[in-house]
């Protein structure tokens, strides 16, 4: 099974997405700050991270740098999420480490697509 952590300081996003990706194939986590999510990570590496651009407590682009600085056995693929394509904010994010990107708010053929470009069976 797959392991997929959505970081992203809106209930309703996280729960929306949960409700999209869960499946007997994919197991949904959440994280409600950057700070949560870097502990999960910690603890158990997911498969793959959405992480959103507006975080309160850090940048999206931190949690991706703190993330890629973990030594385990899972290497995440990581989009970070964003309301409007900003492509600076794209670039730093990739040069960080992040695979892609999202937007929001996304329908699920949207995230499901996106899933299915990382090779993620949804």
């Amino acid at each position: 099974m797959k392991r997929c952590l959505f970081v992203d300081d809106s209930s309703v996003i996280r729960k929306v997405a949960k409700r999209i990706l869960s499946s007997p194939e994919i197991s949904v986590v959440e994280a409600a700050t950057g700070a949560e999510g870097i502990d999960m990570c910690a603890y158990d590496m997911p498969d793959i991270i959405v992480v959103d651009s507006a975080l309160e407590d850090m940048s999206a682009v931190d949690f991706i740098r703190r993330v890629r600085a973990m030594h385990g056995r899972v290497k995440p693929q990581i989009a970070i999420c964003l309301t409007e394509v900003d492509v600076g904010a794209i670039m730093r994010a990739k040069r960080a480490g992040a695979q892609g990107y999202l937007l929001k708010p996304f329908t699920r053929p949207q995230l499901l697509d996106r899933f299915n470009a990382f090779a993620v069976a949804a």
